[in-house]
């Protein structure tokens, strides 16, 4: 079994801090489930789609509502040990 959906939004705001474009990354999180499975490089896995919203959202992801990602940079999933 293969899956590559386990985060599959982003929430409107997802990047920006007070309007200004920041830039942040997304990641894909890949699992193999009860079998060996090796992604090799160039490989498609999933894919992206960006929408605009037909207006600005009420509540932008962000350190104003305490969303948990704003303003991280890339970093090991809490699985990983350091």
């Amino acid at each position: 079994e293969f899956r590559v959906h386990y985060a599959g939004f982003f929430d409107p705001g997802f990047g920006y801090t007070d309007g200004i474009a920041e830039g942040s990354k997304i990641v894909l999180e890949v699992r193999a489930h009860e079998v060996p499975f090796m992604v090799e490089h160039g490989q498609i896995v999933g894919r992206v789609t960006v929408e605009r919203l037909t207006h600005p959202t009420d509540a932008p992801y962000g350190g104003a509502i305490g969303s948990n990602y704003h303003r991280q940079s890339l970093t090991l999933g809490k699985q990983f040990k350091r």
